[in-house]
């Protein structure tokens, strides 16, 4: 089902969207962009990403068997103070591996531009305030959708980080 946006995307912006929102490109960002981008948002204190004008974060957890620390970039919304991430996985039937460790533990550190970098707490958004933020997370990338439709039964999680 597609959405009205509340903002205008640029010609080059739809084309990568496009991209991203389709099987290659879901791969894309999930193979390549996960290895390039640890070190670009590092580097550029998450200024700058293989997804070229997205917001996207840093996000280190600790491994829910290992406790090894594991890095994931993930585009990411604003919430008032809160960042939003979506665990879509480019619509795999099963979560991804960083959404079970977030679960296993919630303390998180997260390098993201404009001064949101640190130390937060994550939970799944449920109910009203999961709606409402599917709902801002598809204005920023409608491909979310496309992702859903994509995971059959399974729910895509939306998670909220807060600033310790």
């Amino acid at each position: 089902m597609a959405r009205a946006r509340s903002r205008q995307l640029k010609w080059w912006e739809q084309q990568l969207e496009r991209f991203a929102a389709s099987r290659a490109g879901g791969w894309f960002f999930v193979e390549v962009g996960h290895r390039v981008d640890p070190f670009l948002l590092k580097l550029t204190k998450g200024r700058f990403s293989v997804a070229v004008g997205q917001p996207v974060l840093l996000l280190t957890v600790k491994g829910a068997k290992s406790g090894v620390p594991r890095d994931t970039p993930l585009l990411f919304a604003v919430d008032g103070e809160n960042l939003v991430v979506v665990a879509s996985k480019a619509g795999s039937p099963s979560h991804p591996a960083w959404y079970h460790n977030v679960k296993a533990n919630p303390t998180v550190d997260i390098v993201a531009p404009r001064g949101r970098s640190g130390r937060y707490v994550g939970y799944e958004a449920e109910g009203e305030e999961r709606a409402r933020l599917w709902e801002e997370v598809n204005d920023l990338y409608a491909g979310y959708d496309v992702y859903q439709g994509r995971a059959g039964e399974r729910r895509i999680p939306v998670m909220v980080f807060s600033r310790v």
